[in-house]
């Protein structure tokens, strides 16, 4: 009879677990004790622009949905306003993440400029004032995801983005990138010749981020600063200490300030000298392990050679559609986390899908007595 009352306590505590993550409390929820730390032991779930693959990418409720489904890191990209204040917004151009083209009283704002060296034709952020970047509002990037949050969010500025990582009840780190700097610095001019840089670096000191990778400091306020720009990564290196981390595109790509290949920049004389300022690389996927007819083929020695020179290797991006697994994964995200992780031996993953990730590691690599897998919860039982 007693078996009998508790199998549907028994039967909850299953699903519960097998929901596959900790539900987190959403930030300024949780209570005043000491926040858990953050986890160190396994390769970093990286929100790529909040849980976007949910809800808007960079949006307040995308960073709160992915602090909520686990994420170690938040991740942004940092442009500028007209006015010079630092916004959470991916593209230099406002069109296909936002409403900005209903507008009419912006209409006059679709000019064309040269970016690295073609014309390109937009609303580039640095067009409009902060005031008016906060009329607009954002949309669902892919037309095969959820679109029912199309025009109900606005675009956060960078202090809003920290703010969101400082109130999680646990703690959660920040990844920003440092995006597209030439165009910004060519655009935008802040007091005193303060370059775009400067103004990213001083936002981060400002709400006391600042630290070594895994000195104490850091460990209190977590944060990677990213760029696919050499140059900026080295010139910070001169205004913080703070872990940097070198983003790698195709290897055919030029750098848009050094006008290197990739495929230059990921060689063992370049990653004898980077070292000296990042601690880690972000490779696309497809640099690491290259692409044939959607089947994914031998791997490079990318992470090998990376790993030799002690620098972290956190690949982009990981998302669950269809359209994005390769076949060799059988549909199945698990699959392809399985072997990035295990097989390849990647440090940390920016992923569209937060919550699958931590779905996959706490099934696999469980960080505590209270998320243990089904499994193990079924053999205890047995037991």
């Amino acid at each position: 009879m007693i078996l009998k009352r508790c199998l549907p306590l028994i039967w909850l505590s299953l699903l519960t677990v097998c929901a596959g993550r900790t539900l987190h409390p959403l930030p300024g929820k949780g209570g005043k004790s000491a926040k858990l730390p953050i986890q160190t032991s396994r390769p970093y779930n990286i929100a790529h622009r909040g849980s976007n693959g949910e809800i808007p990418e960079e949006t307040a409720p995308a960073y709160l949905r992915a602090i909520e489904e686990g994420a170690d890191f938040i991740e942004t990209d940092v442009l500028s306003s007209k006015d010079g204040v630092l916004i959470c917004f991916h593209d230099f151009t406002l069109e296909n993440t936002t409403n900005v083209a209903s507008h009419k009283e912006f209409a006059d704002r679709n000019r064309t400029y040269e970016v690295q060296g073609s014309k390109k034709t937009g609303f580039f952020t640095f067009d409009f004032t902060l005031k008016e970047l906060k009329k607009l509002r954002t949309k669902q990037r892919f037309s095969f995801r959820d679109q029912q949050y199309n025009g109900k969010y606005p675009i956060i500025t960078f202090e809003e983005f920290i703010t969101i990582a400082r109130d999680a009840p646990r703690v959660v780190g920040i990844y920003p990138e440092i995006k597209n700097p030439v165009l910004m610095n060519q655009h935008v001019k802040w007091p005193g010749g303060k370059r775009f840089e400067d103004k990213v670096v001083e936002t981060l000191k400002k709400y006391g981020y600042e630290g070594s990778y895994l000195s104490k400091k850091w460990l209190k306020k977590p944060l990677f600063i990213q760029s696919f720009a050499p140059s900026s990564l080295v010139y910070i290196s001169n205004l913080t200490d703070s872990p940097k981390v070198l983003l790698i595109d195709e290897v055919t790509v030029r750098t848009e300030d050094t006008n290197q290949t990739y495929a230059e920049i990921t060689s063992d004389v370049y990653f004898n000298y980077i070292k000296q300022y990042v601690v880690g690389i972000g490779p696309w996927k497809d640099t690491v392990v290259p692409v044939s007819n959607n089947y994914t083929q031998a791997p490079t020695d990318l992470v090998k050679r990376a790993h030799a020179h002690n620098l972290q290797v956190h690949p982009y991006t990981y998302r669950n559609e269809n359209e994005y697994l390769h076949l060799n994964f059988s549909q199945d995200p698990y699959k392809e986390y399985e072997y990035w992780i295990n097989e390849i031996g990647v440090d940390g993953l920016f992923t569209d899908f937060t919550g699958s990730l931590h779905n996959y590691q706490e099934w696999t690599s469980p960080l505590s007595e209270t998320s243990k897998s089904p499994r193990q919860l079924l053999g205890q039982i047995a037991s």
